[in-house]
């Protein structure tokens, strides 16, 4: 099994918007496999908590104009970890501490990593 077309395009929205917002290691990963719940995991660092912030509502603001809606989120005002479920995309922003602490990637290392645009 693969990442429908839809959480692909969800997952390149995302990372256009955190692009933008100048987030750093961008990673999405195929988790359908080893996850029912969701097809992607796409990551995303910032350098501060404000930063943090913003990644995270961007990401909120330019899914919402394709009338995608976050069914959950959480850590968004804290700034640390924010976790955005948009049901087959799930979002991390993560202060650059808790990215390295918690390694994500290294959990979810034998799922595949899906191709973000090159030009980001």
């Amino acid at each position: 099994m693969s990442a429908t077309d839809r959480a692909l395009s969800v997952t390149e929205t995302a990372a256009r918007a955190a692009a933008d917002k100048k987030a750093e290691d961008l990673v999405a990963l195929d988790v359908s496999a080893q996850m029912p719940l969701a097809d992607v995991f796409f990551m995303a660092t910032g350098t501060n908590e404000r930063q943090v912030v913003a990644i995270a509502e961007g990401i909120e603001e330019e899914l919402l104009k394709q009338g995608v809606k976050a069914v959950r989120r959480e850590g968004v005002r804290e700034g640390r970890w924010a976790l955005l479920d948009f049901n087959d995309v799930i979002v991390h922003v993560m202060h650059q501490e808790d990215r390295a602490y918690y390694a994500l990637e290294r959990l979810w290392k034998d799922c595949p990593v899906v191709a973000l645009p090159e030009d980001l």
